[in-house]
Order: structure tokens, then sequence, then C-alpha cells
């Protein structure tokens, strides 16, 4: 395995990396050289991630972590930079899709889970990790978001609302950090076949649940674009969301990937 640099020296903190898309940017950020966290509940898969990265001669630490928890959070923002001694990169990834069923059949207790989740987790993250950034005068935040941030689906309630509303949180922070050398960037990529979009598919609650699987992108794809924009591709994309399923996105994380050695 052939490992590039542009993320050397770097650490990153990935919320929810047990699996599909968090687990797959973990890889990918550890590929271009960065020292990556994997946070998540199920401290037993992301121990034995970390340690399958760091037998591959990656650095790489575990440590659990509830979003919807700030202090448990903040600790793993404090355990990041207590092991590194930095805070560089943020992946706010942690997200959930139950309830999936109609407003009017949802059950109170996941919906707002739900909310807990996709929403404030992306806020405790960021509320965590900006003090150490700014103390460091950088710092780069990928807030995972989703077309559903600009849609309406049946079922999907809590999920359209708590990602339009994340996508505000990237758009007021990237406002209220100009000039700080800190950036925000929100990611929608698509539909990715991952253990949420299998569940989505077993749902048939809209017509997502339709699609051909063969359709859904793989999540080593996503790895690449969140490695992509924490390098200068960023730029181009403060306070906004960089569209994987639109073309140009596609072509831009293909040339950034044949050039840094893309692992499908």
């Amino acid at each position: 395995m052939r490992q590039t640099s542009h993320l050397t020296g770097k650490t990153a903190l990935i919320l929810g990396a047990s699996q599909g898309i968090g687990l797959a940017s973990a890889n990918s950020l550890a590929f271009y050289g960065a020292t990556v966290v994997l946070a998540a509940r199920s401290i037993d898969t992301i121990e034995t991630e970390a340690t399958n990265l760091a037998n591959l001669g990656f650095n790489a630490f575990a440590i659990p972590c509830d979003v919807t928890d700030y202090d448990s959070v903040t600790h793993a923002v404090e355990f990041t930079k207590e092991k590194t001694g930095r805070v560089d990169i943020l992946v706010n990834n942690a997200g959930v899709i139950d309830p999936l069923t109609t407003l009017i059949d949802s059950d109170p207790t996941q919906w707002n889970r739900a909310i807990d989740t996709n929403l404030k987790g992306v806020y405790h993250g960021m509320r965590s990790a900006l003090p150490i950034m700014k103390d460091q005068k950088a710092g780069t935040i990928i807030n995972m978001s989703s077309g559903a941030a600009n849609s309406a689906l049946i079922g999907w309630s809590h999920y359209c609302s708590s990602k339009a509303a994340a996508k505000k949180l990237t758009e007021v922070a990237n406002l209220e950090l100009t000039g700080t050398n800190i950036r925000v960037i929100g990611l929608s990529p698509g539909t990715v076949a991952t253990p949420m979009m299998a569940k989505i598919r077993d749902a048939g609650i809209n017509q997502v649940s339709t699609l051909n699987w063969d359709a859904h992108l793989p999540p080593q794809w996503v790895g690449e674009t969140v490695a992509y924009l924490c390098g200068e591709g960023g730029n181009e994309f403060l306070g906004r969301d960089f569209s994987l399923k639109a073309v140009e996105g596609r072509n831009l994380v293909k040339e950034f990937s044949r050039n840094g050695a893309f692992r499908s």
C-alpha cells in the first residue's frame, strides 16, 4: 500500500466511524497521511478497526463517543488533542435514519433521537473542536450532509428536517469563521451502499428504497472525497455542500484519486 502525504502531520477525529462512510473516511484520511481517531458508540468495533489500521502502519486510535451527549463529544475531542497534540480535522458523520415511517405513525422518542444525533451531534462536534482549532489558527470541519437537506421524502420527516438544519449550521459557521483559517464544508454524497442504505431499501417507504443497489456509490468514494476536501480542493466549497452525486463533483474526486492511488 502506497501512502501519499497531503495530510501528513494532521490529526482527524471522525465521529460515527464504526462502519460505512465514517470508517471509509478514517481509512482514506489515514492513507493520505493523517493520524486518525475513530469515535463511535460501538467501542469494540472501532478498537478493532483502529488496530487494523495500526497493523498497516498507520497512526490510529479509538474512543467511545455518543454524539447526542455534549460531554461525550468533548471528551473525544480532548482525547484526540491529548494523544496527538492537535485537532486539525473533524468529520461530523454520525447519523441515524430511524424511524422510517410517516410522521403520524412515528415514535416520538426515536424521532427526537434522530434530531439529537443528526443535528445536535453536528453542533456538539463543532462546539467542542472549534476552540482548539481557533487556538491552532487552522482547521477543517466536514459536516456530512445529504440530498435530503433539500428534499421532502415520505417517511423521512426526521431525516430531511435534521439534515436541512445541519446544512444551515454549516452556512452560519462559515460566516462566523470568515478570516480565521478554519474551514467548514458540507458533503452531500448521494446514495451510498452502506448498512443505512440497506435499512432504507428494506423499509420500502419511498422512491429511494426502490433504487437498484448498483446505483449506490461505494463508501470508499465518499472517504476519498473527505480526503479531497481536507486538502486545497475544499477551498472552493466553504460554507456549502459539495455534491458527489453531481458529475463535476465525481470528476474532481476521480482526478484526485487517480493522482493519489484510489482504492475501490
